[in-house]
């Protein structure tokens, strides 16, 4: 199963793990061109390699204006609530996926800050979390992490430093009031070093992401990652991405299953969406048939384990339910990839499934729909070009 393991034996910030995974990437400078031309024209993410207590990595830059930012803590940033964020998320010329992601992400940074601040969630002010270079940190690591296609993502317990950090609300303990409250039910502790070592943007890419923090598993390593912070330790401040193929391609997921008769199409489409949002694998309807003749809707969520709470708030909350059956099943999958053909149309990404004796590959349907409605031509007719242009390259 190709997986990637995250040490956080120094913690994890979002440009750290982006320049982590960054370094796994077959073709590191295509994907920041990739990156930059979806984000906004006045922000550039630029990559180099340096080297920290004699370890070599890379270290990412977000300019806005011409001008480096600094990332979260200890620069001044215009307060944005959590609708201006989604209206930034909507605009990006990305995949639905990576769309999906980099809001969930955000959505659970704003719900932890509601919590801290006892206010609602559309009240909340992001500062620091709400600016273009957190945004580029947060989309980078989407956009990886789809690119890099893990099966499967693990982390070690988190350290998250100790001492106090300063912020928009003034001096904090470490770790800060949200970082605490996103890493609720991830293993994490102190240590000697004194600062911030999991920042918030880094604590919510590990809650969206990982599926399971421990000890590292048995693993083949293909490949490996440092991303470098700015700060200076005793202890080198390098985040390591370990990527490679685990022995198990077992993977156990819950069924979380609802009968419903008395809501309305609408309702259903929300809490579906709402379900992908918040990380499920999947969430699908099935007509079925109720007492007294009624005709129905069974609702099903698959997840993993460690989202069980959360997926069962959503549907409590989102539908008419009175109870939610569970059931444990074992899945196997096959291995997932993908790569980008350039055409002339622009680039198209080709994913591709192989194990159990069968590979196939796929174009991206949102790529073959923009060159469709561009070209004016038939879905049918635009993955024909791209195959083309794909077996002349071959």
């Amino acid at each position: 199963m190709r997986t990637i393991y995250i040490d956080c034996s120094m913690g994890a910030a979002g440009d750290m793990l982006m320049a982590a995974l960054l370094e796994l990437h077959p073709d590191p400078e295509a994907f920041l061109q990739r990156l930059n031309t979806a984000l906004p024209e006045n922000v550039t993410v630029m990559a180099e390699q340096a080297v920290k207590r004699g370890i070599s990595g890379t270290r990412v830059h977000v300019v806005i204006d011409g001008e480096e930012e600094g990332h979260e803590h200890g620069c001044h940033h215009p307060q944005t609530n959590i609708q201006q964020i989604y209206a930034k998320i909507g605009a990006l010329p990305v995949s639905e996926a990576v769309r999906r992601n980099t809001r969930a992400i955000y959505e659970r940074i704003a719900r932890a800050e509601s919590q801290v601040h006892g206010r609602p969630m559309e009240n909340i002010h992001l500062h620091e979390l709400g600016s273009l270079d957190a945004l580029a940190d947060v989309l980078g690591v989407c956009l990886l992490m789809e690119e890099l296609a893990p099966e499967k993502v693990l982390a070690s317990p988190v350290h998250v430093g100790s001492g106090t950090v300063r912020c928009a609300h003034g001096l904090m303990p470490v770790p800060a009031p949200a970082t605490e409250m996103l890493l609720h039910g991830i293993p994490m502790y102190s240590g000697q070093i004194q600062g911030e070592l999991c920042t918030p943007t880094g604590a919510a890419l590990l809650a969206h992401f990982v599926q399971d923090f421990g000890p590292m598993p048995a693993l083949r390593v293909e490949k490996s990652g440092y991303g470098l912070g700015t700060k200076d330790f005793e202890t080198a401040n390098a985040l390591r991405v370990l990527l490679g193929e685990s022995g198990q391609r077992q993977d156990r997921v819950l069924e979380l299953v609802c009968n419903l008769d008395d809501m309305t199409p609408e309702a259903l489409g929300f809490v579906q969406e709402e379900l992908m949002a918040r990380g499920a694998l999947d969430a699908y309807t099935t007509h079925i048939g109720m007492k007294k003749n009624r005709p129905g809707i069974m609702l099903t969520c698959m997840c993993r384990e460690a989202q069980r709470e959360d997926m069962l708030q959503c549907l409590f909350r989102n539908t008419s339910t009175l109870g939610v059956r569970e059931y444990v099943c074992d899945r196997y999958t096959l291995q997932r990839s993908q790569r980008t053909v350039e055409t002339a149309y622009g680039p198209v990404r080709v994913k591709r499934a192989e194990g159990w004796g069968v590979c196939r590959e796929k174009a991206e349907y949102e790529d073959l729909a923009r060159i469709a409605r561009e070209q004016g031509i038939s879905l049918k007719e635009a993955e024909a070009l791209v195959k083309k242009v794909d077996d002349d390259n071959a």
